[in-house]
């Protein structure tokens, strides 16, 4: 998509997100790649539900900011993550309230903060690891989610999504519509595994392996 369809389905996702509540205030925050390796990504203290279009930053792959109002102050884990996925094209950060709650209650383990409880799980997120407790824009946290990426690819499994302590899930994919789908389908998960007290049984490893011989999920 061109500049300018990247702005509008930013603030479509904003808007979806923030009326269906995983989203709130100004937490969180949204970021495309563009063809040209420009950036743009919602400004400080943005909310997600109000976002105009020309206001979003666009800053070039070095991290000067082009034009539109200041730069979330997380653009430096957006860049990272840009620059250790090539084939990643959005990026959504958002404090939704079952990962956070996860986060404070008590993960799975730390290179999967849920376990495999339905297929679409699976299928469709995979491995989300846990990044331990830092600041709001801490560049330390860049470093970080970079370093769980280029483990996941070395592996042959990469991930799609990272969560912060207490600040919430990181998720990317090549487009808004897809990192969102991932957003919700972990957030939802957060909630299945909470309601049944964290007790719901993973599915085994016979039933994980059909889903990666019949659907090419990378678990």
């Amino acid at each position: 998509m061109n500049e300018s369809q990247a702005r509008a389905e930013i603030c479509r996702i904003g808007t979806s997100l923030y009326m269906r509540g995983y989203v709130h205030a100004s937490a969180g925050n949204i970021s495309v790649r563009l063809d040209d390796g420009n950036i743009l990504i919602t400004p400080t203290d943005a909310c997600l539900g109000n976002l105009i279009p020309h206001e979003l930053a666009l800053i070039n792959s070095g991290g000067e900011q082009i034009n539109g109002s200041p730069a979330s102050k997380t653009v430096l884990l957006h860049r990272g993550i840009y620059s250790a996925n090539n084939q990643v094209s959005c990026v959504i950060h958002t404090h939704a309230s079952h990962l956070v709650s996860l986060s404070i209650r008590g993960i799975w383990n730390e290179a999967d903060i849920l376990p495999p409880i339905t297929p679409y799980y699976v299928m469709k997120v995979g491995h989300i690891p846990f990044i331990s407790y830092r600041r709001p824009g801490d560049p330390e946290v860049a470093t970080m989610v970079i370093e769980c990426i280029n483990k996941a690819i070395k592996t042959g499994k990469p991930i799609r999504g990272v969560l912060l302590d207490r600040l919430g899930p990181v998720v990317w994919h090549q487009s808004p519509s897809m990192a969102s789908a991932v957003l919700e389908e972990l957030e939802e998960t957060a909630k299945l595994w909470l309601m049944s007290n964290c007790q719901a049984a993973p599915l085994n490893d016979e039933q994980i392996e059909v889903l990666r011989s019949t659907f090419g999920a990378i678990w």
